[in-house]
């Protein structure tokens, strides 16, 4: 049976959001709006608060990162699993139970009393996180027209930067006001006011959305996949800091045999007429291969702060206060830049990932060049343009990537990209960082910080101008929106991104 066969009777309307938009669309993207927020504010909150946990717990320092790369350990494994069940169940549904899930998990957080049940609890949040995050995006695909997709999508990302800088400023204040007493948990327990105003709201606000029929989930599918980025992403996240031991080695060659298991057990449950957890043939698909590629590369930044953090605080000299005052024109030029995305979407159409792109390279080489010529004045304008063109090249390169699957898959193909993501983050931080601390070596002078912060950020540089190449071949579906092979279902391709502008 082929996968067009196999997938016939999960058909549906070719695009009902072209054909009538929901009245509340916009109301809706707050709610998912805020949903979305919580995720990169936990990531960013808890690390101001991780002095005072070890204290309190009387944590080790194995503990206390485990407290960080627990969470995204769980959130990445289970991206993909995440998206699929929202695909299958109703995304509406898999939005409200990953909210709340993540709000009793971060109440569990609050409450720890000791380090091993922190972590076990930032593993929980890490599951429900990855089950509510894919559903933002795919709901962004089924709620909205083509012409208004790009702006929501520019919501979207400005929402990362919104979290980023929130979590940084909100976790200061609630460890130095200390409200009720709460110290550190406080960080974990203002979660939930969010979650009690947005789950309900979420579920008066959202049409459910999923495929025409609900198969089962493909729980082999879940478990070989579940194995192979685990093998793939725990050693990445933890093997450079313990400099590499022999389990991280052998986890990384596992991951290799454990994905070719996933693939041949995915095209078994084709075969035998099933709903498998990734659909085979949407990897047919060149233009989707290219843009998951293109993700893989493009999100390298997060080797870009911890190298820029190190490099502010023991090369510069500043308190980790200032060193974050100092990364605030990044963060700045990230929310600012969807404003000006209609604009460039007229001018530059399918170009305009791959454009800003090269420029959020050429900020990266800015940032190296102002640290190695002590020009400090240089430094603010080049991180602007690394955040201004982050917050364009983000929402349209996922977009390109979103728009090759069929929108009945908007689940699993957020799923996808999101992994994609948060792999190049792990990738970014075990490569790049590890570039500079083999140029920083066992010196602690300034001018080799400045060096290897250099180093690094020029890392990150190339690595994004490979992700301009790969989107760069990635063209609009001729005929088609997805590119499943031989499937009739697939909706009808729209215009160009430029369509978005021509309404407002």
């Amino acid at each position: 049976m082929s996968i067009a066969q196999g997938t016939a009777r999960h058909r549906v309307p070719a695009s009902p959001s072209e054909a009538s938009p929901d009245p509340r669309r916009w109301a809706a993207l707050l709610v998912l709006l805020a949903g979305t927020l919580l995720s990169p504010l936990d990531f960013f909150i808890v690390n101001v608060a991780l002095p005072s946990i070890r204290d309190d717990l009387g944590a080790s320092s194995s503990s206390i990162q485990m407290v960080v790369s627990a969470y995204s350990a769980a959130y990445a494994v289970l991206l993909i699993t995440g998206g699929r069940l929202g695909d299958i169940y109703g995304r509406r549904l898999a939005f409200v139970v990953g909210l709340v899930g993540f709000g009793v998990a971060s109440a569990l957080c609050g409450l720890a009393w000791s380090p091993a049940m922190l972590v076990a609890s930032r593993v929980l949040q890490g599951v429900f996180a990855a089950l509510l995050m894919p559903q933002s995006l795919a709901s962004i695909r089924t709620l909205f027209p083509e012409r208004e997709r790009p702006r929501a999508m520019g919501f979207y990302a400005m929402t990362f930067g919104i979290g980023s800088i929130a979590g940084q400023l909100l976790g200061g204040l609630l460890i130095a006001a200390n409200p009720f007493g709460l110290g550190w948990r406080s960080v974990f327990l203002v979660n939930l006011p969010i979650v009690m105003v947005v789950a309900p709201l979420a579920h008066m606000l959202l049409k459910e959305s999923r495929e025409g029929e609900a198969p089962r989930l493909d729980t082999g599918g879940v478990l070989l996949l579940g194995a192979a980025l685990t093998a793939l992403i725990v050693p990445l996240i933890e093997g450079r800091e313990q400099g590499w031991p022999l389990w991280s080695l052998v986890s990384l060659a596992a991951c290799v045999p454990l994905f070719l298991l996933f693939w041949r057990h995915e095209h078994r449950v084709v075969a035998r007429g099933g709903a498998p957890l990734v659909v085979p043939s949407l990897l047919d698909d060149r233009g989707l291969r290219r843009g998951l590629a293109a993700a893989l590369f493009f999100n390298t930044l997060s080797a870009f702060f911890l190298a820029f953090a190190i490099y502010e605080q023991s090369g510069n000299h500043l308190s980790p206060l200032a060193a974050g005052i100092a990364i605030l024109p990044l963060a700045i030029g990230f929310v600012i830049s969807p404003t000006a995305l209609p604009w460039l979407l007229v001018r530059l159409g399918h170009r305009t990932p791959t454009l800003a792109a090269i420029l959020l390279a050429l900020g990266a080489f800015g940032t190296s060049a102002a640290a190695l010529s002590g020009q400090g004045w240089a430094m603010p304008p080049a991180l602007f343009v690394v955040g201004f063109a982050q917050g364009l090249a983000l929402p349209t390169m996922i977009r390109t990537v979103l728009e090759r699957v069929d929108r009945r898959w908007a689940g699993l193909s957020a799923g996808l990209v999101n992994t994609m993501m948060q792999i190049s983050g792990s990738l970014s931080v075990a490569l790049a960082g590890g570039l500079f601390y083999t140029v920083l070596g066992t010196s602690t002078a300034s001018s080799a910080i400045t060096l290897a912060f250099a180093s690094a950020s020029g890392a990150v540089g190339v690595s994004v101008l490979v992700s301009a190449w790969l989107i760069d071949g990635v063209r609009p579906a001729a005929g088609k929106a997805s590119a499943v092979p031989g499937d009739g279902a697939c909706e009808t391709a729209r215009a160009p991104a430029i369509d978005f502008v021509a309404g407002h």
